[in-house]
């Protein structure tokens, strides 16, 4: 969805916005032609919103799924982002949903040898869950409309009613009864004029980004044989080359491994990006500079680094890799502290344990995850709650909000972003938008403990609930 240039001027001002005037009335409704209508319309077709849209169905809810995307996933298929989360460093504390995909992925989806001693426990092939992700919609009977950009928010007596498509023969309504913003970004709650906040306090700049890509023809045994000076000389070539500014940026930690043992095959998280992920122009060029700081790399290894000398890039993300946009004001916000002290909430609607892994808003390629600092960390074996309130906003009663876009503020998001916490939200939401339907009330007025034992009987891990 196109941002407005007030949303835009705001949002890279680092400031707070109520964004949206996009209020409209049922005569502007009446002009267009309606596409089709749900009980519930999930805006977003990657994880969180993937998510949402199967456990509404599976709970007796009519469901449509909107992607702008030709195809399903997210950040996690079109971003190369290949590697999920499950555990607090003890024990696997994300079941459900997410559990679910894990086994119905089959050989798509790798668990690592030391399950459950850190929190990375599978990595899967981004090919192949593109169609498992179809396969568990289907299953679902839930309708996906890929290719379609949500454009605008029909609000009405502080309801949502519909939101607006561009398709190939014009624009057209879709409406709903619940409608979830899966859309990253926040596009469908901040079109709907709900308040939402952009950037850290400091300066108002976002997470750093990154293009993910692969290669192939790497010598491995000859980068692994290669003496540590040799590996140390190319290193500090890089280093002195990007200080110059004569070479792109980069995460130092992870140039360094592929230095040492190699990259056939393997999505490297390396080359970062900053900028405004809401400015269409700027993530244009951004996504292109980022492609060709990919081959600024390659090149030089091949040059001179041995064992490099016939690599070949085989795969860049489809998308640039976004962290962090608008984060959607809810009911309840998560916090630092919420996170670092494992705090535990009444509404708990699942459990997450990622650090709080800040990528440099400056896009030097640092994150606060190359430091493993203990103050930055969930203690080994504790999680927190994700709050179902951080998906419900004040402002329409009828918009859950799930995701990297839903309540929190900038350290906290960069601890909940994750494709499996983002998937817990989805499943607590997406099943309380059907149980509230079915129970004639609004998703906040649903009985919590309703809720949470409904979530245990599809298998997600929730534990001490207040």
């Amino acid at each position: 969805m196109k941002t407005t240039r007030r949303n835009f001027l705001l949002a890279t001002a680092g400031g707070v916005l109520a964004a949206g005037t996009n209020n409209t009335h049922a005569a502007a409704e009446r002009k267009l032609p309606v596409l089709a209508e749900a009980d519930v319309v999930v805006c977003g077709g990657g994880t969180a919103g993937i998510s949402a849209a199967c456990c509404a169905a599976r709970h007796g809810a009519k469901v449509i799924l909107l992607e702008r995307w030709p195809s399903l996933g997210g950040m996690a298929t079109n971003a190369l982002v290949n590697i999920w989360h499950t555990s607090d460093r003890k024990k696997q504390v994300i079941f459900g949903f997410v559990q679910e995909a894990i086994e119905r992925a089959g050989s798509f989806m790798q668990r690592y040898t030391d399950y459950p001693k850190r929190y990375e426990t599978h990595r899967f092939d981004p090919e192949g869950m593109r169609v498992v992700f179809w396969r568990m919609l289907k299953d679902a009977g839930v309708r996906v409309i890929c290719n379609l950009n949500v454009v605008e928010s029909l609000v009405e007596n502080g309801r949502m009613r519909a939101v607006l498509v561009d398709t190939k023969t014009g624009r057209k309504l879709v409406r709903g009864k619940i409608f979830i913003d899966a859309t990253g970004d926040g596009d469908v709650a901040a079109n709907a004029g709900v308040p939402f906040d952009y950037g850290r306090a400091s300066d108002g700049l976002v997470q750093g980004m990154t293009m993910m890509f692969t290669l192939r023809d790497v010598d491995d045994k000859v980068v692994r044989a290669a003496k540590p000076e040799v590996r140390e000389k190319m290193f500090a070539r890089m280093k002195e080359l990007r200080n110059a500014g004569k070479f792109p940026q980069f995460n130092e930690r992870h140039a360094l491994y592929f230095l040492r043992h190699g990259s056939n095959n393997i999505f490297i998280n390396m080359v970062p990006a900053n900028g405004n992920p809401l400015d269409e122009e700027e993530l244009t060029r951004l996504s292109m500079e980022v492609r060709d700081h990919v081959y600024q790399i390659v090149d030089l290894w091949r040059r001179e680094m041995p064992g490099f000398e016939k690599v070949q890039v085989t795969q860049m993300g489809y998308g640039i890799g976004v962290r962090e946009s608008r984060r959607i004001r809810g009911l309840k916000t998560l916090d630092a502290q919420m996170v670092l002290k494992a705090i535990k909430q009444p509404d708990a609607i699942g459990h997450g344990f990622w650090m709080i892994d800040i990528h440099d808003p400056k896009g030097t390629g640092y994150t606060t995850h190359s430091d493993q600092k203990a103050d930055m960390m969930v203690p080994s074996g504790e999680s927190y709650h994700i709050p179902l309130g951080m998906c419900l906003n004040p402002a329409i009663p009828n918009l859950g909000v799930v995701g990297r876009c839903a309540s929190s503020t900038h350290e906290a998001h960069a601890s909940v972003r994750l494709q499996s916490h983002c998937m817990v939200m989805g499943q607590g939401t997406g099943t309380c938008a059907a149980l509230a339907l079915a129970a004639g009330v609004d998703m906040a007025k649903f009985d919590i403990r309703k809720l949470q034992a409904q979530l245990r009987k599809d298998g997600v891990y929730l534990e001490n609930a207040p």
